[in-house]
């Protein structure tokens, strides 16, 4: 396969990495858009939140809660955001699963 966050996961391709267990990994966005930006992905390989179902949908939940571990440890005290795209007219540019985390700013609506 193909995939660049696949790729990311098996460990092929460096990242910055601030979480990761058997199900997960969350590591720094390469365009931050907030102060703390860090995607979370889960490891096997589901192309976006489409592909969601009660079989699989556990990952999604281990993601959120991922996402409630970091910013307890980063001090997000402020809030944050999660933003999943999906599919090509939401601007999904990696076709895997992932959570963009942002924090750190005052984030405003709409996100664009």
């Amino acid at each position: 396969m193909d995939c660049l966050f696949c790729k990311i996961a098996a460990g092929e391709i460096p990242s910055e990495k601030v979480y990761e267990d058997d199900t997960v990994l969350a590591f720094r966005d390469i365009d931050p858009q907030a102060p703390f930006h860090v995607l979370i992905i889960p490891k096997e390989h589901m192309e976006s939140a489409a592909v969601v179902t009660p079989q699989n949908s556990g990952v999604v939940a281990h993601m959120a809660e991922v996402a409630a571990i970091l910013a307890k440890e980063n001090g997000l005290t402020g809030g944050f955001r999660l933003v999943s795209n999906c599919g090509a007219d939401a601007m999904q540019s990696v076709p895997h699963l992932h959570v963009h985390m942002l924090a750190g700013r005052l984030l405003g609506w709409p996100p664009g």
